[in-house]
Order: structure tokens, then sequence, then C-alpha cells
């Protein structure tokens, strides 16, 4: 094992997780096919290994600090690009339940090459809009667990998230910045979207020490059949 992932592994079991063998060998592998994906589509500019285990894969797996994960069975991840925060989080606890959608049909490819390679099961790579997938009714209101990762401002990623959440699931919202402005102006967008804020978490990542902030916002009831509305409108008028 290299430095690299004593790193990572032991990053984890501070946190109360363990990989084992095979779970290292998955990181090893999605590491692989990233760089080598990469070299012919646009899937991320982060691609030097320390980095990558440390600006995805750690990244990625916070939101575990933050969520009651034993009581979480299901997940969806929007705007999931090169399959962060979800597939990590899936290494880590593979009994997961996993939905990734993605407007770009390529990036949907590598993600079913990465479940693949990696032998993941109950994991769904679906192209298309996050506002018109949540309209489906197998997706609607069913959801432990949203994630977003870097995706838009708040307002828009509440319309966006919220309607794949199951009543009482949770959406945590990855950010790399302060969301004092961003809060302030999603507050419409929640109450339309029947969410409210439970709690809002900083952390540095452990090398770099940059900055990661992750909001947590529970559902409260069923999503109204108005949202979302049609596909592109959320982002040209986001809910104000």
């Amino acid at each position: 094992m290299n430095q690299t992932v004593q790193w990572f592994t032991a990053q984890l079991e501070e946190r109360g997780m363990t990989l084992s063998s095979a779970q290292i060998e998955q990181f090893e592998t999605y590491y692989r096919l990233l760089v080598q994906w990469n070299e012919v589509m646009n899937l991320t500019g982060i691609t030097e290994y320390d980095a990558v285990y440390e600006k995805h894969f750690y990244d990625s797996i916070t939101v575990a600090f933050f969520a009651p994960m034993d009581n979480i069975t299901s997940i969806a991840d929007i705007g999931s690009g090169a399959g962060f925060p979800s597939i990590p989080l899936k290494i880590c606890f593979p009994r997961l339940k996993v939905l990734i959608v993605d407007s770009l049909n390529k990036r949907i490819q590598f993600l079913n090459t990465v479940v693949n390679e990696l032998h993941l099961s109950d994991v769904t790579c679906l192209h298309g809009r996050a506002e018109d997938v949540a309209r489906m009714e197998q997706y609607r209101d069913q959801f432990d667990l949203v994630t977003a990762r870097a995706v838009a401002r708040l307002n828009v990623l509440n319309e966006f998230c919220l309607p794949f959440v199951k009543k009482g699931g949770s959406f945590i919202a990855m950010k790399g910045s302060q969301l004092i402005e961003e809060i302030a102006e999603a507050g419409k967008s929640l109450k339309e979207l029947q969410g409210s804020i439970q709690s809002q978490h900083k952390l540095l990542l452990p090398k770099e020490q940059s900055e990661r902030h992750l909001v947590c916002i529970k559902k409260n009831a069923a999503t109204p059949k108005k949202y979302p509305r049609k596909a592109g409108t959320p982002l040209k008028q986001p809910l104000m």
C-alpha cells in the first residue's frame, strides 16, 4: 500500500470507516479509469494522484461525516459529473442503492464503465436533465439522501434536487465557499419545495486546507406538483 492510500485509509478510519482490500482496489481502479477517460473527454481538471484522492475521493466521502449513513439505503446524485460524491460513497457503503443523473451522455458512458469495472451493484446511471427525471414516478419523492457537488447556486439546486428526496429525507449541497448569500436568497425555493435547513458544516481538506461547506436540508413534505418547472427554467428564472 503506497503512502497516499495509507493516508486516505487512515483518514477514513479516524471517522470509523475501515476499507477492505477489495474497496481499496476499487478506488485504485476508479482513479485509473478517471485518468484514462480524461484524456479523451473533459471529466476533471484534477488528475494528479494525491490530489484526486484528497479533492475528489476524500471530499466526496465527507458527506458521510454529517449524514446518518446507518439509516440511509438510497441516494440520488444530481449533476454527478465524474461520479462525485456518489461513486466513492457507494464504494464505502456497498449496500446503498444509487441513482446518478447527468445531462451529458458521454459522462454517463464513463460512469457505466466505472460501475462495470468496479463490479458495483444497484447503481443506475441515467442520462437526462434533473427537471425531467424528477417528474418520473419511480424517482420522485423516493430517496433517503440526495447530493449535488458544486453544480449551481442553492436556490437552483433546491429545485433540481429536493423533488427527488422522500418526506423526512435529506438533501446535502456540497460547496467550496461560504454560503451566507446563497442561503439568504434560497428562502423562497426552500419554502416552495418543502425544505428547511437542518445544519451547516465547514471543514478543511486535511492536506490542502481548502474550505468545504456542506448544507444539510430536510424534506418536510411531498414536492408540489408544479415543481420542478420545465428543463432550463430553474437556471434562467431561479426562485427568489
